[in-house]
């Protein structure tokens, strides 16, 4: 009889998958080890950190401009209606453009003026500006039209 034979193949390829997973965890857990961590009651800043960054209060009041009533057209304008007609995106008419203005219902303030307060197409009412009054309005229109 012989001798048995030896093999002589060396590590499987599932032996070397499982070493590399296993040295892979050793290190995570000396790693972890050497971390520092800070225990919560120790921490000053922590509830900073995890503060919200805003807050919802629904029992304020609305905010009114200190000078609402009292703006002229051209400072309405520039707070509410700039954004749309300075551009004429959407097809708002342009402010100053004259042919633009005169061609929605033709012209006539008052018709326009209550058009801009009830809102027309993509604009809001009153421009999106809801703490104008309608003097304001009107005065922004009259601005626009010039």
């Amino acid at each position: 009889m012989s001798a048995p034979q030896e093999s002589k193949q060396g590590l499987s390829s599932l032996q070397i998958v499982f070493l590399v997973i296993a040295g892979f965890l050793l290190l995570v857990a000396i790693a972890v080890g050497f971390s520092k961590t800070t225990p919560p009651a120790e921490d000053a800043d922590a509830e900073e950190r995890i503060a919200p960054v805003a807050s919802v209060s629904m029992n304020a009041a609305p905010a009114v401009a200190a000078n609402a009533g009292k703006r002229t057209g051209e400072e309405l304008y520039n707070a509410a209606c700039l954004a749309c007609h300075g551009s004429g995106v959407m097809g708002a008419p342009k402010a100053h453009d004259k042919a633009a203005w005169s061609a929605r219902l033709g012209g006539n303030l008052k018709a326009l003026v209550a058009s801009a307060i009830a809102g027309k197409g993509a604009m809001p009412p009153r421009g999106g500006a809801m703490d104008a009054t309608d003097e304001e309005i009107t005065r922004a229109v009259e601005f626009m039209m010039k």
